[in-house]
């Protein structure tokens, strides 16, 4: 990618961030590219359908977690997840195009990666992890994705960073670190496996964000999301279809199919939709930073619904990857 790429891709990002699926994107947006509404034109109902839609977002891992009780693997979830979404992101894709130009001819090859390293393996990833970790760990490891975003342009395209962003980074990898040593137990290998597992997700999910910059431009956000998240829901469903017997889908628990279409609706298209009509009327820099609700709202859901326990060191840790983030994003990289 060329460097006015990596310039197009920080620019085109707070807008990707706020209208993706797959991967929960509640994570801050890289700077705020969209000019601020004035404070007596704010609607009121762009602000509820942002939070609802991070709140929505969140659940994704509750509702993995639960699954994952009655003996299904990340494989079989997440095909059914895409399974349930694949017609709506069809018909995204119809109704984003019906006025759009033609792709150009190198256009498919680049949708073809995007889907792939941005919502199949950032997808697979995330949801193997998740059978090792609290909801509440992976939500903060998936909130870093700006910095590895930060990270990669500042390695990849040798962009600086100032002193403030370099603290911010220190701060939010302080904040997992401290949220790790709430979670680890002795030979806890499994945390350490899930931590890496959740972290390459993120990783894959900064590399289409950077990667996609000039596309988003082009193709539109709402379009590339749609084709690149169809290209996903063929590779998860075909995924199953190699590794599992077919047959497994009739034999799963009833309760496994509910959760899955509550995962493909409530907590997939549903946000999508949610928050793509919230920037409409708020703009996507507030709507990204509405969006930090994601992982207070993952803490209260997991404490709620899945027991799982909450001390004094990950409550500190959340703070501080929150923070940490939300100054990396407000930051712009010279």
């Amino acid at each position: 990618m060329k460097p006015q790429q990596a310039d197009a891709a920080s620019a085109a990002m707070q807008e990707r961030e706020t209208s993706s699926a797959l991967l929960d994107p509640e994570a801050a947006p890289n700077d705020a590219t969209v000019a601020p509404v004035a404070p007596s034109r704010l609607p009121v109902t762009g602000f509820l359908l942002a939070a609802l839609g991070a709140i929505a977002f969140s659940g994704k891992a509750i509702i993995v977690k639960l699954g994952y009780r009655y003996g299904v693997d990340a494989i079989t979830l997440l095909a059914l997840r895409m399974l349930v979404a694949f017609p709506f992101f069809l018909l995204m894709g119809l109704w984003a195009s019906r006025r759009a130009a033609s792709l150009a001819r190198g256009d498919v090859p680049k949708i073809l990666a995007l889907g792939f390293f941005g919502y199949y393996l950032a997808s697979f990833l995330d949801f193997a992890g998740l059978a090792y970790i609290t909801a509440t760990l992976e939500r903060l490891i998936l909130y870093l994705t700006p910095t590895l975003v930060l990270l990669i342009n500042l390695w990849v395209f040798g962009k600086r960073a100032s002193r403030l962003q370099w603290s911010a980074l220190l701060v939010s990898y302080v904040g997992v670190l401290l949220a790790f040593g709430h979670d680890w137990q002795p030979g806890g290998t499994n945390i350490a496996i899930g931590g890496a597992l959740v972290f390459g997700s993120a990783l894959a999910y900064a590399i289409y964000l950077v990667g996609s910059g000039e596309m988003v431009r082009r193709v539109g956000a709402v379009r590339l999301t749609a084709y690149a998240s169809s290209v996903a829901s063929v590779l998860c469903i075909g995924q199953f279809l190699l590794l599992r017997p077919a047959a497994t889908l009739l034999q799963l628990p009833h309760e496994v199919w509910s959760l899955s279409l509550l995962n493909g609706t409530l907590c997939t298209v549903l946000p999508v939709l949610m928050v793509m009509m919230a920037v409409s009327r708020i703009g996507s820099a507030l709507a990204a930073q509405i969006g930090m609700l994601g992982p207070v709202s993952t803490i209260i859901l997991s404490l709620l619904l899945l027991g799982e326990p909450m001390g004094p060191w990950q409550v500190l840790g959340t703070v501080l990857v929150m923070v940490g983030v939300f100054v990396v994003s407000r930051q712009r990289t010279a």
